[in-house]
Formats: structure tokens, sequence, C-alpha cells
């Protein structure tokens, strides 16, 4: 059976080319328009990328049009609610999930004992003034750590690929600990092996050198068992997503040769931006400024009038024309944590209630395909996991740091050449 293809006429000189069409095992199908230019003299513009696939992957796979986000095959649903969030790094960077709880065990313990950090990449947070925003520390901070590993400029081997994910997804929590503990000019802490990886990192927030957790005037702050799971989850629905901005910096900068750390680097300030991982800064702000149920309706006017630059954030999605499946499990999720004695800025949660009420309803927003999307609810659970909101956008990179390393790992091994697009030139 003959290869299926697509026939591109150009009017003007009566020619006609043919491209093969690519079947993807999910989703439309492709054309392959890698020798459009070669063939035609001419090239695609596609302003945003949003009709150009830049790479082949296995890793995730989004539905936009139902809803359906996939890792590794795998509903994104079912690995919340059965698996840890060191589960699904096992998964993304080997592709397997760990076959029983006592290989958990093991992947967790692996990941704690490479958490941290050479002596004199500690040094280089001394060198940052006070104040200075986490994302900015952390992404220096993660290109250093390239100086550190130098080997990884050339690795030859699966082992060697595991272990600098491993590395990576270990130690980025000590970091954004130590930048955001710089940030505000507290001395550091170092990991304790003895907790799991999700804990270690909320001891690392909340303690001081000494070991002991931070205490207040009404006594030690105490870890709770439903914080570490609830920010184990969210973790989670961050993992990978797809060809997303900061994804596709790290696939593009990866391209060049560069050591995978400093690929990342660059992922990580491409997400600091307000329109991806800054976000849900965006919406509690947001949320502040609406301060009351009953001024939703105000607001819902504004964003239906054209003439108002106002925009209703944490809802609407480039890729979701339906509900995100990520904020499905988030309201559930904060809903869960209410229920349980999780202290909820009650105000907050109950605007963001009533627009979702609101906006559903809505023929404005239901023509639009405007739906919550992942940064609607996360900002007021974080709020109640006691995380400031300038180490939100930092949370996100956490739990985003396997995807970014599977993306680096399949990106290099797959041969691809640098990545160049073309240009529409415009001038003189």
């Amino acid at each position: 059976m003959g290869k299926n293809t697509v026939t591109l006429t150009n009017n003007s000189t009566n020619e006609s080319f043919e491209f093969d069409l690519i079947e993807c095992t999910r989703g439309p199908k492709a054309i392959d328009f890698g020798k459009l230019f070669e063939k035609t003299g001419i090239f695609s513009y596609d302003p945003g990328y949003a009709s150009t696939a830049g790479c082949k992957s296995t890793i995730s796979y989004i539905d936009g049009k139902n809803g359906v986000l996939l890792y590794r095959g795998i509903p994104i649903q079912d690995l919340v609610a059965k698996y840890k969030f060191t589960d699904i790094c096992s998964l993304l960077i080997s592709g397997e999930l760990p076959k029983d709880s006592t290989e958990s065990a093991e992947i967790d313990l692996e990941l704690r004992h490479l958490s941290f950090l050479h002596e004199g990449l500690i040094n280089i947070f001394k060198a940052f003034p006070d104040g200075a925003h986490p994302m900015a520390n952390l992404s220096s901070a993660v290109g250093a750590l390239s100086t550190f590993y130098k080997d990884y400029m050339e690795i030859d081997n699966d082992d060697e690929y595991q272990m600098m994910a491993k590395r990576m997804i270990a130690k980025i929590p000590t970091l954004v600990a130590f930048s955001y503990r710089n940030s505000i000019g507290y001395p550091n802490v170092y990991p304790d092996i003895s907790r799991s990886y999700v804990e270690n990192f909320l001891f690392m927030l909340r303690a001081f050198p000494d070991g002991k957790l931070k205490r207040t005037l009404q006594g030690e702050v105490e870890i709770d068992k439903l914080e570490v799971e609830a920010l184990d989850k969210i973790f989670t629905l961050h993992a990978d997503h797809g060809q997303n901005a900061s994804t596709t910096t790290v696939r593009n900068v990866a391209s060049t040769g560069v050591h995978p750390y400093a690929a990342i680097s660059a992922g990580i300030n491409a997400l600091w931006g307000p329109s991806h991982g800054g976000a849900n800064e965006k919406v509690l702000a947001q949320l502040a400024e609406i301060d009351d149920a009953k001024n939703v309706d105000k607001f819902i006017a504004r964003v239906k009038d054209k003439n108002d630059p106002f925009r209703l954030m944490g809802f609407g999605h480039r890729v979701y024309k339906n509900y995100d499946p990520r904020a499905k499990v988030l309201k559930g999720l904060k809903d869960d944590l209410a229920k349980k004695g999780i202290k909820m800025n009650n105000k907050f949660s109950d605007i963001a209630e009533k627009i979702e009420e609101v906006a559903l309803k809505d023929e404005y927003f239901i023509e639009r395909n405007l739906y919550p999307n992942v940064d609607f609810y996360s900002g007021i659970i974080l709020t109640a996991l006691k995380i400031p909101v300038s180490l939100f956008t930092p949370i996100f990179v956490i739990g985003r740091m396997p995807g970014w390393c599977a993306q680096v790992i399949e990106h290099i091994k797959s041969g691809a050449r640098i990545t160049r697009p073309r240009q529409v030139y415009e001038g003189k």
C-alpha cells in the first residue's frame, strides 16, 4: 500500500507538488513540509506555530476539543489519583511506572540522595541581591549547574541520560528553596533525606538551619500530610503539556548541542512570563480586584465590552476548547482540602466559583470556548498551602522538570537538526 500524500498546486505557475501525509497515533494527520522550500521555493507562514509541528513525540498528548491530557498514553486523572509525583517522573523520563510500592519508594529515596548541591554552586546565591525574583535566581543557578556536570555535554547511553534527568529533578526543589530564601535574606536549609521528595521541599522552605520548623506565636508550624499530598498532585498536573512555549524553548536551545541543563535554564526563563507560568499570580491579583462575589456580574460585563481592555484571567487556553482536565482536578482538590480543614481564602474561592458558574452559562463564553484553565484555581490552593506568591512559578518549574528532561532526551536522541525557522521579510 502506497503512502498517503497531499498535493499542493501553485495556480500562478500551474505546478503541483506532493507531500507525505503523516498518520499520528492520536489526533489529526500532519503534512510533512520538511522539504517545502526545497521543492517549491516557497515556505509556510504560521505566526505562533499554531498549525506547525516541530517534532515527533511519545511523551504527552492533548486533545483540546475533548479536554483530554495523557502522559505516555495514560489519562492525567488516573495518574493523579493513583500515583505520586516521583512515580510520574519515572514514567516520563524512562517510559515506565514503578512496578510496586517498593520500587516507588526506591525512586523517591534515590532522588532524595541526589538532592544536595555542590558547595561551590551554593556560593553563587550569595552574589544575588536581596529581593531578586526567585525565577531569576533559579534560571541562573540551573545554568551554572551545567558547569558541575560537564560530562553531560556528550551522553552516549541510556544510563547517563537517566542520571542526567534524575539529578536535575532531584536538585530543582533544593534550588527553588535556596532561591526563595536568598530572595528574602534567610539562611539556607539543607535537604533532610528522612523526608519524602515533596515534604523535603516544604521543609527546606519553612525550617531554620537548626533543622527545626518555623515557630509562630501559636506554636510550631508542622508540615501537614494534606499539604504534602496536595502539592504532590499539583506537581503531577504540571509535569508535561506538549509543545508549549517553554518546552519548545527547551527543545530549540537543545537543538544547538548545548548542555541539557543550559537548555532547561532557557525553559525556566520562558516559563517566567505572565502569559505562561506566571498566569496564576495574575488570577489572584484579579480576584483581589473583583473583591466580592456580588461584583462578578459587573466584571463579566466588562469582559464582553469590546471597548474595555479588561480580560478574565485563568479562562481560555491556546489548545483546550473544552474544560482543561487539570482545572477539573484542581477544583476538586480545592473543595476536598477545604472539607478536610485546610484554611482557604474563602472570599477568593467564592469569587472564583461565581465566575465559573456565570461564565459556563453565558453564550459569550460558550461560543468562544472559554473554560477555566489550570491557572484558575491553582493560586487559591497554593495560598492555602502557605506558598508565597513569588514561588508560584518556581513551583511550576519543579512540576515541569521531568517533562523538560524527557523532552531534552527525546530531542537529542532524535538527531533533529538545529531549529531554524524562516521569516516573512517586510522591510526595505
